[in-house]
Protein backbone atom coordinates (compact mmCIF):
# COMPACT_ATOMS: atom_id res chain seq x y z
CA UNK A 1 0.00 0.00 0.00
CA UNK A 2 1.00 3.62 -0.83
CA UNK A 3 3.13 5.03 2.39
CA UNK A 4 1.02 8.29 2.43
CA UNK A 5 -2.46 9.08 1.40
CA UNK A 6 -2.34 11.24 -2.11
CA UNK A 7 -5.06 13.56 -0.89
CA UNK A 8 -4.75 17.26 -0.91
CA UNK A 9 -4.27 18.54 2.96
CA UNK A 10 -2.94 21.69 4.96
CA UNK A 11 -1.11 20.91 8.31
CA UNK A 12 -3.06 22.05 10.93
CA UNK A 13 -2.64 22.10 15.33
CA UNK A 14 -5.88 22.19 17.58
CA UNK A 15 -6.65 24.71 19.48
CA UNK A 16 -5.97 24.82 22.98
CA UNK A 17 -7.96 24.07 25.30
CA UNK A 18 -7.74 25.91 28.65
CA UNK A 19 -10.31 23.55 30.82
CA UNK A 20 -11.34 20.52 28.82
CA UNK A 21 -13.78 17.37 30.61
CA UNK A 22 -14.04 14.13 29.59
CA UNK A 23 -17.57 13.59 28.89
CA UNK A 24 -17.39 10.44 26.92
CA UNK A 25 -14.47 7.66 26.30
CA UNK A 26 -15.06 4.07 24.67
CA UNK A 27 -12.54 1.92 26.31
CA UNK A 28 -13.46 -1.01 24.19
CA UNK A 29 -12.99 1.17 20.93
CA UNK A 30 -9.20 2.23 22.38
CA UNK A 31 -8.29 -0.92 23.33
CA UNK A 32 -9.99 -2.67 19.69
CA UNK A 33 -7.20 -0.07 18.28
CA UNK A 34 -4.61 -0.87 20.38
CA UNK A 35 -4.16 3.17 21.92
CA UNK A 36 -2.15 1.81 25.12
CA UNK A 37 -4.85 4.38 27.42
CA UNK A 38 -5.81 1.49 30.15
CA UNK A 39 -3.72 3.54 32.54
CA UNK A 40 -4.92 7.31 31.73
CA UNK A 41 -6.52 9.10 33.65
CA UNK A 42 -10.00 11.21 32.85
CA UNK A 43 -7.62 14.27 33.36
CA UNK A 44 -5.00 12.70 31.24
CA UNK A 45 -7.47 11.25 28.70
CA UNK A 46 -9.24 15.11 28.40
CA UNK A 47 -6.26 16.59 27.54
CA UNK A 48 -5.38 13.69 24.97
CA UNK A 49 -8.56 14.18 23.22
CA UNK A 50 -9.09 18.06 23.60
CA UNK A 51 -5.55 17.86 21.34
CA UNK A 52 -3.71 19.80 24.24
CA UNK A 53 -1.67 16.83 24.35
CA UNK A 54 -0.84 14.89 21.11
CA UNK A 55 0.63 11.58 20.88
CA UNK A 56 4.19 10.88 19.93
CA UNK A 57 4.85 11.49 15.85
CA UNK A 58 1.30 13.12 15.53
CA UNK A 59 0.90 15.46 12.32
CA UNK A 60 -1.99 16.71 12.38
CA UNK A 61 -4.08 17.74 8.71
CA UNK A 62 -7.14 18.98 7.23
CA UNK A 63 -8.08 17.38 4.46
CA UNK A 64 -9.25 18.79 0.85
CA UNK A 65 -12.60 17.63 -0.29
CA UNK A 66 -15.03 19.24 -2.96
CA UNK A 67 -18.78 18.22 -3.23
CA UNK A 68 -22.75 17.83 -5.03
CA UNK A 69 -24.53 19.75 -1.79
CA UNK A 70 -28.06 19.51 -2.25
CA UNK A 71 -27.13 18.79 -5.91
CA UNK A 72 -25.04 22.28 -6.32
CA UNK A 73 -21.08 20.93 -7.07
CA UNK A 74 -19.03 22.95 -4.88
CA UNK A 75 -15.09 22.53 -5.78
CA UNK A 76 -13.86 23.70 -2.92
CA UNK A 77 -15.06 22.10 0.64
CA UNK A 78 -12.78 20.43 2.89
CA UNK A 79 -12.27 19.71 6.90
CA UNK A 80 -13.63 23.16 8.29
CA UNK A 81 -13.24 22.06 12.15
CA UNK A 82 -11.56 18.55 11.88
CA UNK A 83 -8.48 17.62 12.09
CA UNK A 84 -6.75 13.64 11.18
CA UNK A 85 -4.81 13.10 13.66
CA UNK A 86 -3.21 9.83 12.20
CA UNK A 87 -3.71 6.05 11.01
CA UNK A 88 -3.82 2.93 13.42
CA UNK A 89 -3.47 -0.79 13.03
CA UNK A 90 -6.17 -2.29 14.74
CA UNK A 91 -6.26 -5.91 16.67
CA UNK A 92 -7.89 -6.95 13.55
CA UNK A 93 -5.07 -5.94 11.06
CA UNK A 94 -7.23 -3.00 9.74
CA UNK A 95 -6.13 0.42 9.12
CA UNK A 96 -8.27 3.19 10.93
CA UNK A 97 -8.10 6.89 10.75
CA UNK A 98 -8.48 8.75 13.89
CA UNK A 99 -9.50 12.59 13.31
CA UNK A 100 -10.82 15.41 16.05
CA UNK A 101 -14.37 17.62 14.95
CA UNK A 102 -14.22 21.00 16.44
CA UNK A 103 -11.01 21.42 17.50
CA UNK A 104 -10.76 24.88 15.78
CA UNK A 105 -10.31 26.87 12.40
CA UNK A 106 -8.35 25.43 9.68
CA UNK A 107 -7.24 26.91 6.26
CA UNK A 108 -10.67 24.99 4.72
CA UNK A 109 -13.17 27.09 7.79
CA UNK A 110 -14.15 29.54 5.53
CA UNK A 111 -16.45 32.12 7.65
CA UNK A 112 -16.39 29.30 10.40
CA UNK A 113 -15.40 28.77 13.25
CA UNK A 114 -14.27 25.25 13.59
CA UNK A 115 -16.02 24.75 16.78
CA UNK A 116 -18.65 22.03 17.64
CA UNK A 117 -21.22 22.48 20.33
CA UNK A 118 -21.31 19.31 22.94
CA UNK A 119 -25.01 18.14 21.80
CA UNK A 120 -24.44 17.47 18.15
CA UNK A 121 -20.70 16.19 19.16
CA UNK A 122 -22.58 13.46 21.38
CA UNK A 123 -25.44 12.35 19.18
CA UNK A 124 -22.37 11.57 16.96
CA UNK A 125 -21.51 8.80 19.89
CA UNK A 126 -25.70 8.24 20.13
CA UNK A 127 -25.98 7.42 16.49
CA UNK A 128 -23.15 5.90 15.73
CA UNK A 129 -22.75 3.31 19.01
CA UNK A 130 -26.30 2.94 17.61
CA UNK A 131 -25.25 2.02 14.18
CA UNK A 132 -22.98 -0.43 15.81
CA UNK A 133 -25.25 -2.54 17.62
CA UNK A 134 -27.31 -2.68 14.99
CA UNK A 135 -24.56 -4.24 12.46
CA UNK A 136 -24.17 -1.72 10.09
CA UNK A 137 -21.02 -0.44 9.06
CA UNK A 138 -20.09 2.89 10.69
CA UNK A 139 -17.66 5.34 12.13
CA UNK A 140 -17.60 5.78 15.77
CA UNK A 141 -16.84 8.11 18.31
CA UNK A 142 -13.68 7.34 20.07
CA UNK A 143 -13.94 10.44 22.64
CA UNK A 144 -16.04 13.53 23.49
CA UNK A 145 -14.55 16.42 25.33
CA UNK A 146 -15.85 19.42 26.36
CA UNK A 147 -14.12 22.31 26.08
CA UNK A 148 -15.31 25.02 28.98
CA UNK A 149 -15.95 27.45 25.93
CA UNK A 150 -18.75 29.07 24.30
CA UNK A 151 -19.71 27.89 21.04
CA UNK A 152 -22.20 30.67 19.43
CA UNK A 153 -25.26 29.52 16.74
CA UNK A 154 -28.42 30.70 16.78
CA UNK A 155 -27.60 31.06 20.60
CA UNK A 156 -24.79 29.98 22.88
CA UNK A 157 -23.77 26.94 23.59
CA UNK A 158 -21.08 24.96 25.51
CA UNK A 159 -18.29 23.69 23.50
CA UNK A 160 -17.18 20.21 22.74
CA UNK A 161 -14.29 18.28 20.69
CA UNK A 162 -15.31 15.09 19.16
CA UNK A 163 -12.73 11.81 18.13
CA UNK A 164 -14.06 9.78 15.69
CA UNK A 165 -12.52 6.28 13.91
CA UNK A 166 -12.89 5.51 10.38
CA UNK A 167 -11.43 3.17 8.15
CA UNK A 168 -10.48 6.13 6.42
CA UNK A 169 -12.01 9.62 5.37
CA UNK A 170 -12.17 9.34 1.61
CA UNK A 171 -15.32 10.79 0.16
CA UNK A 172 -16.74 10.55 -3.00
CA UNK A 173 -15.71 14.39 -2.81
CA UNK A 174 -12.10 13.89 -2.32
CA UNK A 175 -12.17 11.97 -5.69
CA UNK A 176 -14.13 15.41 -6.82
CA UNK A 177 -11.54 17.50 -5.65
CA UNK A 178 -9.02 15.77 -7.83
CA UNK A 179 -10.98 15.54 -10.96
CA UNK A 180 -11.72 19.43 -10.37
CA UNK A 181 -8.03 20.56 -9.59
CA UNK A 182 -6.17 18.00 -10.82
CA UNK A 183 -4.92 15.77 -13.29
CA UNK A 184 -5.72 12.49 -14.31
CA UNK A 185 -2.69 11.10 -12.57
CA UNK A 186 -3.73 12.39 -9.10
CA UNK A 187 -6.71 10.64 -9.61
CA UNK A 188 -4.93 7.89 -10.58
CA UNK A 189 -3.02 7.87 -7.72
CA UNK A 190 -5.61 8.49 -5.30
CA UNK A 191 -7.75 5.83 -7.12
CA UNK A 192 -4.73 3.39 -6.25
CA UNK A 193 -4.15 4.21 -2.54
CA UNK A 194 -8.37 3.75 -2.40
CA UNK A 195 -7.88 0.18 -4.01
CA UNK A 196 -5.10 -0.50 -1.56
CA UNK A 197 -6.41 0.27 1.40
CA UNK A 198 -9.65 -1.04 0.74
CA UNK A 199 -10.66 -3.09 -2.08
CA UNK A 200 -7.09 -4.85 -2.83
CA UNK A 201 -9.16 -7.66 -4.56
CA UNK A 202 -10.08 -4.95 -7.97
CA UNK A 203 -6.04 -5.02 -8.36
CA UNK A 204 -6.33 -8.56 -9.95
CA UNK A 205 -8.98 -6.97 -12.14
CA UNK A 206 -8.54 -6.00 -16.07
CA UNK A 207 -9.66 -3.28 -15.71
CA UNK A 208 -8.88 -2.30 -11.78
CA UNK A 209 -10.61 1.16 -11.94
CA UNK A 210 -13.56 -0.13 -13.20
CA UNK A 211 -13.80 -3.18 -10.47
CA UNK A 212 -13.01 -0.46 -7.61
CA UNK A 213 -16.28 1.59 -8.93
CA UNK A 214 -18.29 -1.85 -9.01
CA UNK A 215 -17.01 -2.64 -5.32
CA UNK A 216 -17.78 0.80 -4.16
CA UNK A 217 -21.07 0.60 -5.38
CA UNK A 218 -22.03 -2.76 -3.76
CA UNK A 219 -20.64 -1.77 -0.54
CA UNK A 220 -23.06 1.56 -0.69
CA UNK A 221 -25.68 -1.05 -1.54
CA UNK A 222 -25.57 -3.05 0.89
CA UNK A 223 -25.61 0.24 3.69
CA UNK A 224 -28.10 1.80 2.07
CA UNK A 225 -30.47 -1.28 2.21
CA UNK A 226 -29.51 -1.74 5.72
CA UNK A 227 -30.24 1.74 6.76
CA UNK A 228 -33.89 1.25 5.00
CA UNK A 229 -34.28 -2.04 6.99
CA UNK A 230 -33.94 -0.18 10.18
CA UNK A 231 -35.72 3.15 9.09
CA UNK A 232 -32.36 5.43 9.34
CA UNK A 233 -32.59 8.87 7.49
CA UNK A 234 -29.31 10.13 7.10
CA UNK A 235 -30.62 13.90 5.85
CA UNK A 236 -27.25 14.95 3.83
CA UNK A 237 -26.67 12.48 1.52
CA UNK A 238 -23.85 14.83 -0.17
CA UNK A 239 -20.96 13.48 -2.57
CA UNK A 240 -18.93 14.57 -0.05
CA UNK A 241 -20.99 12.87 3.08
CA UNK A 242 -20.52 9.18 1.00
CA UNK A 243 -17.39 7.37 2.21
CA UNK A 244 -14.99 4.97 -0.14
CA UNK A 245 -15.23 2.69 2.62
CA UNK A 246 -18.77 1.91 3.02
CA UNK A 247 -19.80 3.03 6.32
CA UNK A 248 -22.28 6.08 7.98
CA UNK A 249 -20.77 8.77 8.41
CA UNK A 250 -21.68 12.22 9.39
CA UNK A 251 -24.46 12.14 11.42
CA UNK A 252 -25.58 15.70 11.91
CA UNK A 253 -29.47 16.03 11.02
CA UNK A 254 -30.30 12.41 10.80
CA UNK A 255 -32.89 10.50 12.42
CA UNK A 256 -34.97 7.28 12.50
CA UNK A 257 -38.33 7.26 11.33
CA UNK A 258 -41.03 6.18 14.03
CA UNK A 259 -44.54 6.33 11.98
CA UNK A 260 -44.00 4.36 8.33
CA UNK A 261 -43.89 7.21 5.82
CA UNK A 262 -41.44 6.87 2.68
CA UNK A 263 -41.51 10.28 2.18
CA UNK A 264 -40.32 11.29 5.92
CA UNK A 265 -37.56 13.92 6.30
CA UNK A 266 -36.76 15.76 9.28
CA UNK A 267 -33.22 17.65 7.99
CA UNK A 268 -34.74 21.62 8.49
CA UNK A 269 -32.20 22.57 5.64
CA UNK A 270 -33.56 19.78 2.98
CA UNK A 271 -37.04 21.63 2.36
CA UNK A 272 -37.57 19.54 -0.94
CA UNK A 273 -37.23 16.50 0.69
CA UNK A 274 -34.08 15.26 -1.74
CA UNK A 275 -32.84 13.12 0.82
CA UNK A 276 -36.18 11.73 1.95
CA UNK A 277 -35.84 8.24 3.41
CA UNK A 278 -37.45 6.37 -0.30
CA UNK A 279 -35.16 8.57 -2.19
CA UNK A 280 -31.79 7.42 -0.24
CA UNK A 281 -31.27 4.69 -2.51
CA UNK A 282 -31.94 6.97 -6.00
CA UNK A 283 -29.05 9.39 -4.29
CA UNK A 284 -26.77 6.51 -3.42
CA UNK A 285 -26.85 5.57 -6.83
CA UNK A 286 -26.57 9.93 -7.91
CA UNK A 287 -23.58 9.66 -5.45
CA UNK A 288 -22.04 6.75 -7.89
CA UNK A 289 -22.51 8.42 -10.93
CA UNK A 290 -20.02 11.52 -9.75
CA UNK A 291 -17.50 9.07 -8.93
CA UNK A 292 -17.43 7.43 -11.87
CA UNK A 293 -17.03 10.82 -13.50
CA UNK A 294 -14.07 11.13 -11.89
CA UNK A 295 -12.92 7.63 -13.08
CA UNK A 296 -13.52 7.85 -16.85
CA UNK A 297 -10.40 8.42 -17.97
CA UNK A 298 -8.72 5.43 -16.00
CA UNK A 299 -11.75 3.09 -16.91
CA UNK A 300 -10.56 3.80 -20.60
CA UNK A 301 -8.41 5.93 -23.09
CA UNK A 302 -11.27 5.81 -25.00
CA UNK A 303 -13.71 8.41 -23.18
CA UNK A 304 -16.79 7.10 -25.02
CA UNK A 305 -16.22 3.67 -24.02
CA UNK A 306 -15.11 4.35 -20.41
CA UNK A 307 -18.49 6.40 -20.32
CA UNK A 308 -20.44 3.20 -21.44
CA UNK A 309 -18.53 0.75 -19.15
CA UNK A 310 -19.27 2.83 -16.28
CA UNK A 311 -22.75 3.65 -16.65
CA UNK A 312 -23.20 -0.33 -16.39
CA UNK A 313 -21.94 -0.04 -13.42
CA UNK A 314 -24.34 2.57 -12.25
CA UNK A 315 -27.09 1.30 -14.03
CA UNK A 316 -26.62 -2.14 -12.19
CA UNK A 317 -27.23 -0.08 -8.86
CA UNK A 318 -30.70 -0.42 -8.57
CA UNK A 319 -30.44 -3.91 -8.89
CA UNK A 320 -27.93 -4.38 -6.44
CA UNK A 321 -29.20 -2.77 -3.74
CA UNK A 322 -32.72 -4.43 -4.60
CA UNK A 323 -30.82 -7.93 -4.33
CA UNK A 324 -29.74 -6.73 -0.68
CA UNK A 325 -32.91 -4.80 0.31
CA UNK A 326 -34.90 -8.49 -0.44
CA UNK A 327 -32.46 -10.77 1.46
CA UNK A 328 -32.79 -8.30 4.74
CA UNK A 329 -36.65 -8.40 3.92
CA UNK A 330 -37.19 -12.22 3.90
CA UNK A 331 -35.24 -12.07 6.70
CA UNK A 332 -37.24 -9.37 8.55
CA UNK A 333 -40.64 -11.36 7.34
CA UNK A 334 -39.27 -14.33 9.23
CA UNK A 335 -38.05 -16.18 5.91
CA UNK A 336 -35.28 -18.64 5.38
CA UNK A 337 -35.29 -19.04 1.64
CA UNK A 338 -36.35 -18.62 -1.80
CA UNK A 339 -39.42 -20.68 -2.78
CA UNK A 340 -41.26 -21.79 -6.58
CA UNK A 341 -43.24 -18.69 -6.04
CA UNK A 342 -40.11 -16.04 -6.92
CA UNK A 343 -38.54 -12.69 -5.40
CA UNK A 344 -41.15 -11.23 -7.03
CA UNK A 345 -43.92 -12.35 -4.70
CA UNK A 346 -41.76 -11.94 -1.90
CA UNK A 347 -41.29 -8.08 -3.01
CA UNK A 348 -45.26 -7.69 -3.11
CA UNK A 349 -45.65 -9.00 0.08
CA UNK A 350 -43.42 -7.06 1.92
CA UNK A 351 -44.40 -3.99 -0.02
CA UNK A 352 -47.98 -5.01 0.87
CA UNK A 353 -46.91 -4.66 4.62
CA UNK A 354 -45.37 -1.53 4.24
CA UNK A 355 -48.45 -0.06 2.60
CA UNK A 356 -50.54 -1.01 5.67
CA UNK A 357 -47.73 0.80 7.94
CA UNK A 358 -48.27 3.56 6.00
CA UNK A 359 -51.90 4.00 5.52
CA UNK A 360 -52.18 3.91 9.47
CA UNK A 361 -49.08 5.73 10.27
CA UNK A 362 -47.99 2.60 12.45
CA UNK A 363 -44.53 2.71 14.31
CA UNK A 364 -41.85 1.26 11.75
CA UNK A 365 -40.15 -0.63 14.65
CA UNK A 366 -42.51 -1.92 16.69
CA UNK A 367 -44.75 -3.18 13.32
CA UNK A 368 -41.85 -5.19 12.38
CA UNK A 369 -40.71 -6.60 16.02
CA UNK A 370 -44.51 -7.28 16.84
CA UNK A 371 -44.94 -9.11 13.87
CA UNK A 372 -42.00 -11.56 15.70
CA UNK A 373 -44.62 -11.99 18.25
CA UNK A 374 -47.49 -12.99 15.25
CA UNK A 375 -45.32 -15.62 14.25
CA UNK A 376 -45.98 -17.47 17.18
CA UNK A 377 -49.29 -17.10 16.95
CA UNK A 378 -49.84 -14.34 19.35
CA UNK A 379 -51.43 -11.42 17.29
CA UNK A 380 -52.68 -9.00 20.07
CA UNK A 381 -49.98 -7.02 20.37
CA UNK A 382 -49.87 -6.74 16.77
CA UNK A 383 -53.10 -5.88 16.31
CA UNK A 384 -52.85 -2.94 18.80
CA UNK A 385 -50.89 -1.40 16.58
CA UNK A 386 -53.38 -1.29 14.02
CA UNK A 387 -57.03 -0.12 15.22
CA UNK A 388 -59.63 -0.81 12.84
CA UNK A 389 -57.61 -2.23 9.69
CA UNK A 390 -59.54 -4.93 7.87
CA UNK A 391 -56.35 -5.13 5.78
CA UNK A 392 -54.27 -7.11 8.42
CA UNK A 393 -56.31 -10.35 8.47
CA UNK A 394 -55.83 -10.54 5.04
CA UNK A 395 -52.23 -9.30 4.69
CA UNK A 396 -51.88 -11.77 7.68
CA UNK A 397 -53.02 -14.63 5.65
CA UNK A 398 -50.99 -14.17 3.13
CA UNK A 399 -47.71 -14.21 5.27
CA UNK A 400 -48.50 -17.04 7.17
CA UNK A 401 -48.77 -19.19 3.55
CA UNK A 402 -45.97 -17.77 2.34
CA UNK A 403 -44.41 -18.86 5.63
CA UNK A 404 -45.84 -22.38 5.51
CA UNK A 405 -44.34 -22.59 1.71
CA UNK A 406 -40.89 -23.29 3.01
CA UNK A 407 -41.42 -24.81 6.26
CA UNK A 408 -42.68 -27.95 4.89
CA UNK A 409 -45.30 -29.21 7.85
CA UNK A 410 -42.52 -28.23 10.53
CA UNK A 411 -43.79 -26.74 12.98
CA UNK A 412 -40.86 -23.46 13.12
CA UNK A 413 -43.19 -21.10 14.89
CA UNK A 414 -40.82 -20.80 18.08
CA UNK A 415 -37.53 -20.86 15.56
CA UNK A 416 -39.16 -18.00 12.75
CA UNK A 417 -40.22 -15.90 15.66
CA UNK A 418 -36.24 -16.05 17.52
CA UNK A 419 -34.86 -15.49 13.56
CA UNK A 420 -37.12 -12.36 13.54
CA UNK A 421 -35.89 -10.71 16.71
CA UNK A 422 -32.74 -11.14 15.96
CA UNK A 423 -33.32 -8.70 13.23
CA UNK A 424 -35.90 -6.94 13.68
CA UNK A 425 -34.43 -4.40 16.48
CA UNK A 426 -36.91 -3.51 19.96
CA UNK A 427 -35.21 -0.52 20.84
CA UNK A 428 -33.61 2.47 18.29
CA UNK A 429 -32.65 5.87 18.60
CA UNK A 430 -36.12 7.40 19.41
CA UNK A 431 -35.70 11.03 18.35
CA UNK A 432 -37.57 12.51 21.20
CA UNK A 433 -34.80 10.25 24.03
CA UNK A 434 -32.19 11.59 21.74
CA UNK A 435 -33.33 15.24 22.16
CA UNK A 436 -34.26 14.60 25.70
CA UNK A 437 -30.72 13.53 26.42
CA UNK A 438 -28.57 15.87 24.30
CA UNK A 439 -30.56 19.21 25.89
CA UNK A 440 -29.84 17.44 29.69
CA UNK A 441 -26.14 17.43 28.38
CA UNK A 442 -25.83 20.71 26.79
CA UNK A 443 -28.19 22.88 28.88
CA UNK A 444 -27.37 21.91 32.81
CA UNK A 445 -24.25 19.14 32.24
CA UNK A 446 -26.30 16.47 33.29
CA UNK A 447 -24.99 13.31 31.55
CA UNK A 448 -27.42 11.03 33.35
CA UNK A 449 -29.97 10.90 30.16
CA UNK A 450 -27.26 10.21 27.79
CA UNK A 451 -25.61 7.75 29.77
CA UNK A 452 -28.84 5.73 30.40
CA UNK A 453 -29.33 6.29 26.24
CA UNK A 454 -26.28 4.83 25.25
CA UNK A 455 -26.67 1.92 27.83
CA UNK A 456 -29.78 0.56 26.15
CA UNK A 457 -28.73 1.05 22.88
CA UNK A 458 -26.17 -1.31 23.21
CA UNK A 459 -28.84 -4.12 23.31
CA UNK A 460 -31.20 -3.45 20.66
CA UNK A 461 -32.52 -6.86 20.19
CA UNK A 462 -33.45 -7.34 23.41
CA UNK A 463 -36.58 -6.76 25.19
CA UNK A 464 -35.97 -5.10 28.48
CA UNK A 465 -38.76 -4.19 30.86
CA UNK A 466 -36.26 -2.36 32.52
CA UNK A 467 -35.47 -0.32 29.18
CA UNK A 468 -39.03 -0.28 27.88
CA UNK A 469 -38.77 3.94 28.35
CA UNK A 470 -36.03 4.18 25.70
CA UNK A 471 -38.29 2.16 23.41
CA UNK A 472 -41.58 4.16 23.48
CA UNK A 473 -42.38 5.96 20.33
CA UNK A 474 -42.05 9.42 20.29
CA UNK A 475 -45.89 11.51 21.20
CA UNK A 476 -47.52 12.50 17.49
CA UNK A 477 -47.22 16.53 18.48
CA UNK A 478 -43.31 15.89 19.16
CA UNK A 479 -43.00 14.66 15.86
CA UNK A 480 -45.00 17.02 14.26
CA UNK A 481 -42.57 19.37 14.75
CA UNK A 482 -39.22 17.78 15.24
CA UNK A 483 -36.84 18.92 13.48
CA UNK A 484 -32.98 17.94 12.82
CA UNK A 485 -29.87 20.43 11.99
CA UNK A 486 -26.32 19.88 10.70
CA UNK A 487 -24.81 20.74 14.06
CA UNK A 488 -22.21 22.98 12.39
Amino acid sequence: MPATCPVSTSPGSPRRVRQPVLLFFNRGLAEELRLGLERQDDTALANLFAGNTLPEGAQPIAQAYAGHQFGQFNPQLGDGRALLIGEVIDRHGQRRDIAFKGSGRTPFSRRGDGKAAVGPMLREVLIGEAMQALGIPTTRALAVVATGEPVFRERTLPGAILTRVAASHLRVGTFQYFAAHGSPEQVRRLADYAIARHYPEARQADRPYLAFLSAVAERQAALIARWMHVGFIHGVMNTDNMGIPGESIDFGPCAFMEAYDPRAVFSSIDEMGRYAYAEQPGIARWNLARLAETLLPLIDANEGHAITLATEVIDAFPERYQHHWLAGLRAKLGLSGQVASGDAADTALGESWLDLLHAQGVDFTLAWRRLGDAAEGFDAPLRALFPGQPGLDRWLQRWRERCAAEDAGADRAALRAEAMRRVNPWLIPRNHRVEEALDAASDSGDLRPFESLLNALQRPFDEDPALARHAEPAPGEFMARFRTFCGT
